[in-house]
């Protein structure tokens, strides 16, 4: 059962980040994922609470349209902390421009706590 709990927190994190319809479902995506004081740290960004987390979110949509993010592998947790891979996929022709690994802490409730980030792959541009 503990292994659940970290495939579904990642799993409410996929559904926040590829979240793309209304400003609503966004926001009701990221407080499914995140505890309210949740937070999300990367070489990018460094944002805290459910408004922050949704524009972060708003604006990697932007810069990346027609793309959704992936896991890349398994998840693999302990304790409340958890790993894995990710992927920003392009809809159209699968190109994969963008990866990297995230560390989760879960709050009590399964919600995320903090996120700390890691690109491990950009195009040359960014």
């Amino acid at each position: 059962m503990s292994e659940n709990r970290y495939e579904t927190a990642v799993a409410r994190y996929f559904e926040a980040w590829n979240a793309i319809g209304s400003a609503e479902e966004l926001a009701k995506a990221v407080g499914a994922a995140w505890s309210e004081d949740g937070g999300y740290t990367d070489p990018l960004a460094d944002v805290t609470g459910h408004e922050g987390i949704a524009a972060l979110i708003a604006g990697a949509h932007q810069q990346f349209p027609g793309f959704e993010f992936r896991l890349d592998g398994p998840v693999d947790g302990h304790h409340d902390v958890a790993r894995f891979r990710w992927e920003l996929v392009a809809v159209a022709d699968g190109s994969a421009p963008v990866a990297g690994s995230d560390v989760i802490t879960l709050a009590a409730d399964g919600r995320i706590r903090t996120v700390v980030g890691f690109l491990d792959r950009v195009p040359p541009t960014a």
